[in-house]
């Protein structure tokens, strides 16, 4: 028989992890998570454990998703995060009920839309999305490259660089340049200061990080975020360190700015023994990014889809659209991380929680 149950804060962490782990444990950039990312993650000020919730099939736990409400945002739209099947108990219809127990969670807390992604090549879960009238109304690439590092490509030569001091001016700062240089992004609301300190400090998601500032002109101009994560380079054997996030002031750019920012943050990732480099971009990025990446050196890895749909009513355990998505137009301004997940997203993914940075 199956169950689906509420998360129960300190009992049921080491269940959370051990689902995750299993359900993603194919995906190319999976290294296992940790208690000690769990409670890394806890203490984040967008921590909220009310959307998460666990299946268990007979008393075993074989699936998890989290609905997730980021309460700092205007529109009334939830995400759909982390959603995972142990890979044997899948082709049994929970990752269905798992995305509709989510979605009748956000309807009664106030939500009229909900986001959901998916790895481009997991068919099953893209036909899961769409067939619960999920649109497709994003597309994001993970590029990569080695770290021979070019030269002589357009940046710009008379730049300033400094890196980054660990104290509230240059949090603050690094938090004023991502919000500026992100502003006009897809799924963009700012960060505070507590969220950018957070990142800083407790390292979510790379325990090594380099942080450099650009400056022409003795005025801030841009930045670049580059990272390590030590798990990851155990678990796979791979030097691969990461952009995390880079961003050039709107009226700085086209003038290589982002051409030098780029080279700085893999000259730091080439000073820490890393032989690659990888970073996650919006393919509709209005700054038209992706082509940096390109002249650069980057390839095209894999890509993320992102998903939308309305929240309007149940039948019973069956979501039913009133209306049928005829403008995605009129979603696609609600607007980050990755995965800044989101939340950047860098981490967990598909039909789940990724944060991409540009």
């Amino acid at each position: 028989m199956l169950r689906i149950r509420k998360f129960i804060d300190g009992e049921d962490e080491e269940v959370w992890i051990r689902i995750q782990n299993e359900a993603y444990k194919e995906y190319e950039d999976f290294r296992p998570d940790t208690m000690e990312d769990m409670e890394i993650w806890k203490k984040s000020p967008n921590f909220d454990s009310t959307g998460m919730f666990i299946a268990e099939l007979d008393g075993k736990p074989v699936g998890a998703v989290n609905a997730y409400i980021d309460r700092k945002r205007k529109e009334k739209m939830g995400f759909l995060r982390a959603l995972g099947v142990v890979p044997e108990f899948r082709k049994r219809g929970m990752g269905r009920r798992l995305a509709e127990k989510a979605i009748e969670s956000l309807k009664e807390r106030g939500m009229e839309s909900v986001q959901g992604w998916t790895r481009e090549n997991k068919v099953a879960c893209k036909s899961l999305l769409e067939s619960m009238g999920f649109n497709l109304i994003r597309v994001f690439s993970t590029m990569r490259r080695n770290l021979r590092i070019p030269d002589n490509i357009g940046e710009h030569k008379k730049l300033k660089m400094r890196e980054m001091k660990m104290n509230m001016d240059d949090i603050k700062l690094l938090n004023w340049l991502s919000n500026e240089t992100f502003k006009e992004h897809f799924n963009f609301r700012p960060d505070t200061v507590e969220e950018t300190k957070f990142w800083i400090e407790e390292k979510p998601w790379c325990d090594i990080l380099g942080v450099f500032f650009s400056y022409l002109n003795d005025e801030p101009a841009g930045y670049v975020w580059a990272g390590i994560d030590s798990k990851f380079i155990k678990h796979k054997g791979i030097k691969r360190g990461w952009i995390m996030s880079i961003g050039v002031l709107k009226p700085l750019r086209i003038k290589g700015i982002g051409t030098s920012l780029m080279q700085q943050g893999m000259e730091f990732l080439k000073s820490k023994g890393m032989t690659d480099v990888e970073l996650g971009v919006d393919d509709s990025n209005p700054t038209k990014a992706i082509e940096l990446y390109k002249k650069v050196g980057f390839k095209v890895v894999f890509k993320d889809l992102t998903y939308l749909r309305k929240i309007e009513w149940f039948w019973g355990n069956t979501l039913a659209p009133l209306t049928t998505f005829v403008d995605n137009t009129l979603f696609i301004s609600i607007v980050r991380k990755a995965n800044k997940d989101e939340e950047r997203t860098r981490q967990n993914i598909i039909c789940g929680d990724k944060k991409t940075f540009e």
